[in-house]
């Protein structure tokens, strides 16, 4: 009963979030993608959390309906991939990324898009952000990010991220990695 509860639940949102979804092209045109993003983003409770992996699913790469998406938390950009399982806290913006199966990210937590989003010309005034590099940050399957951390950077499968870290270089699987910059604490053999 409960599974199917949950089915017609998801299938209702699917329904309620097309229109805002077709009309950002499913995810192609990033002003519209980004409006109703936020939109879903704001939506409270179990509903919301519902409407929130609806509009995902029809405008990410890849985001099964199997996931949890909590309140305030949206994507940044459309060229994402969440796998099945992945839970993502409250108030959680997230660039460019691949979230590996069963990841779980605490509250409040930044992946960006790599560590050169905003470049400075040759006399060292920024630039906007269409000059930067944007690329996909890699968070291996069965993975914990702690509240408030950002992540720069690739992170393995199975590691363990402290809260409040900042991770700007690549951790191997099976790592804690924990303070600003994140560094290695413990490794440990994990099956990939």
């Amino acid at each position: 009963m409960k599974r199917l509860l949950k089915a017609l639940l998801g299938g209702v949102s699917l329904a309620v979030v097309f229109v805002p979804a077709a009309l950002s092209l499913f995810g192609r045109i990033r002003w519209v993608y980004l409006l109703f993003a936020n939109v879903c983003a704001l939506a409270p409770g179990a509903p919301g959390n519902y409407l929130r992996v609806a509009y995902c699913r029809l405008t990410l790469e890849e985001c099964p309906m199997a996931s949890c998406i909590e309140f305030g938390s949206y994507f940044a950009h459309p060229e994402t991939r969440v796998a099945n399982g992945v839970y993502i806290g409250s108030y959680c913006i997230l660039g460019r990324t691949s979230i590996g199966a069963r990841t779980q990210i605490a509250s409040g937590v930044q992946i960006l898009s790599g560590r050169l989003q905003h470049a400075r010309d040759d006399e060292g005034r920024i630039q906007g952000s269409d000059s930067g590099h944007f690329v996909r940050v890699e968070i291996g399957a069965d993975c914990w990010i702690g509240a408030a951390a950002i992540v720069m950077a690739d992170v393995g499968a199975g590691s363990t991220i402290g809260a409040g870290a900042v991770v700007v270089k690549p951790i191997p699987a099976g790592s804690v990695a924990v303070g600003n910059p994140a560094r290695v604490v413990r490794t440990a053999t994990v099956d990939a």
